[in-house]
């Protein structure tokens, strides 16, 4: 990180590097004026995570910009050929966000000028296609272009290994510890797009690769017979969010026998400005806004949509009332456990080591399910990269059988041939299930009824508090320290049963700066600053014996939360 006093150092090494271009130069120099503005640019690096850089795309240190992907790659560059292993190669994909193109293909120049083969997709992709390309691909790693659902001055640039997952703390320290050897711009080696292309350092790719990806995606539909049988009479309205997932939702839905597919024109086309949501995000009801009012007009069976890099996926279904209603990560997660695992049981496949992976703000309920079918359900800290991690582990030891992992943030897989969540396989399973339901006599959101009566009322909740810059940080980490130095002994009238500091490396598992506090009647709540975006998120999860139970169990337990983390 940059130290305060360094802040203008850094701000005139900018100003006068001869690396850096003009225009670049010109930004900088017309906040000169700013002094705040100089500090959030310059005051540190921007932080290559576990997952990579996410950032405002924009001149500094603390931006995402052609300088800051350049020299991240340069380490990347570095840690690959450390490996030894000959002919290495990386895929790069991207979304529709703002100079993710150039991102990308700035990437591309500099893993060829350190000999490495890129593999770049011609046009944007899911990102979990970039996962499964990885492996189909046998590449070296993989990088995404995307700041997947934040707003629009966002970019961001994430990186997998060659298993296709995204790169978990060993393997991120080390491409970070390769980051930092990279002192100055000039110390990037990077070549032009016409060399590399002439060298065959520089492939394009597409359409082959499409076709095997959804190919991999449909081999784990269970009921397309039914869907085809449906097909007249089962209606779905899709909106990609000006994003990355238009085609290939669309594709594996047909491929499965799903004809009766509306797409939103309105939010069809790729737009970096995501111009018709406040935010292009499939958890937030607005942004379902225009693929509600569609729906109406045909009375459409589900509603479903994905996030710009296609890897988060939400789904709406009509209520008790005719309403449509906004399923919640968790209800998405338990009723494709409960879908998947009952039609592999009737099948008489279910593998008696199959096991579902969450992460441990995921809500329990997918795992009361799993129970009922005798499938086991393991807890992985929030990231899907654990996930991975975790199927790829199985796949070396044969110990388990990977049967499907989800997180409450609308992530989701099913079958091995990716190691990333992917909104293109939960569209259609989910799909694929309500057509079931519907073919059974039975509504999506009356099955989800149904699996309350027989598991009980899970309900859970999430609040966020957005805490930008410099002293954003400084908030988020004196809240942390608050509730880590002083632990409550009850809430919301209920004594606090267990503890967990996940900053103690609990269960085997990383590092992480996460507390959760179980209580007497079994809720629980999580505080966890957002690896992503400038937030500290408080997740909640009660279960009771009715909705209304439930419902009067969370709304005293957030109150009693909020009202110490908003002091």
């Amino acid at each position: 990180m940059t130290t305060p006093f360094r802040v203008q150092e850094q701000y005139k090494l900018w100003l006068n590097d001869p690396a850096i271009d003009d225009s670049t130069k010109a930004e900088l120099a017309s906040i000169t004026d700013q002094p705040k503005e100089i500090e959030d640019r310059f005051y540190r690096d921007l932080e290559f995570g576990t997952g990579g850089l996410r950032g405002v795309i924009g001149a500094g240190t603390n931006r995402i910009n052609l300088y800051t992907v350049a020299r991240a790659t340069q380490g990347l560059a570095q840690y690959v050929n450390k490996q030894g292993k000959p002919s290495p190669s990386v895929v790069i994909a991207y979304d529709s966000r703002n100079q993710s193109p150039e991102f990308a293909l700035e990437a591309a120049k500099v893993l060829a000028g350190n000999g490495i083969k890129a593999y770049v997709f011609e046009s944007l992709r899911p990102t979990p296609e970039l996962s499964f390309s990885v492996r189909a691909l046998q590449a070296d790693a993989g990088i995404v272009v995307t700041a997947s659902h934040n707003p629009p001055e966002y970019n961001g640039y994430k990186v997998y290994g060659q298993d296709g997952g995204q790169l978990v703390p060993d393997q991120a320290e080390q491409v970070i510890a390769e980051i930092q050897k990279v002192q100055a711009f000039a110390d990037v080696r990077r070549d032009t797009r016409a060399h590399a292309e002439s060298q065959g350092l520089l492939q394009w790719i597409g359409q082959e690769l499409d076709e095997q990806y959804i190919q991999a995606v449909v081999s784990v539909s269970l009921h397309s017979d039914i869907v085809k049988r449906m097909s007249d009479d089962f209606r779905i309205v899709y909106t990609p969010l000006h994003g990355a997932g238009n085609k290939s939702v669309r594709a594996a839905l047909h491929a499965i026998g799903f004809e009766q597919v509306e797409v939103v024109a309105e939010q069809e086309l790729p737009d970096a400005k995501f111009s018709t949501v406040k935010s292009p995000n499939p958890e937030e009801k607005d942004a379902f806004a225009l693929a509600i009012r569609q729906a109406k007009q045909i009375d459409a069976d589900i509603i479903i949509g994905t996030d710009p890099d296609c890897d988060r996926m939400g789904a709406v279904v009509k209520d008790a009332n005719g309403e449509y209603f906004v399923l919640t990560g968790n209800q998405s997660g338990a009723i494709m456990v409960d879908y998947l695992l009952g039609s592999l049981q009737k099948r008489g496949t279910l593998p008696a080591n199959g096991v579902v992976i969450k992460t441990i703000v995921t809500s329990e309920m997918g795992a009361v399910v799993a129970q009922h079918y005798g499938i086991e359900t393991l807890n992985t800290l929030t990231g899907f990269k654990y996930i991975g991690e975790k199927m790829t582990q199985f796949e070396a030891t044969k110990e388990a059988q990977f049967l499907f992992g989800y997180e409450e943030s609308y992530g989701y897989l099913a079958g091995t041939y990716a190691r990333d969540k992917d909104a293109v396989i939960a569209a259609m399973l989910i799909c694929e299930a309500a057509a079931y339901y519907k073919h059974k006599g039975q509504s999506l959101y009356e099955a989800l009824q149904d699996l309350y009566r027989r598991h009980g009322y899970f309900l859970e909740q999430l609040e966020s508090r957005t805490m930008k810059g410099k002293d954003g940080v400084e908030q988020i980490q004196a809240i942390m320290d608050d509730w880590r130095s002083k632990p409550p002994v009850d809430v919301n009238g209920q004594r606090v049963v267990k503890v967990e500091d996940f900053l103690q490396g609990l269960y085997g598992l990383p590092v992480e700066n996460v507390l959760k506090y179980t209580l007497a009647d079994h809720s629980w709540f999580c505080l966890r600053p957002s690896g992503t975006e400038p937030k500290i998120k408080v997740y909640f999860a009660v279960r009771g014996t009715s909705a209304q139970t439930a419902t009067d169990a969370i709304h005293g337990l957030v109150h009693a939360v909020m009202s110490r983390v908003d002091q």
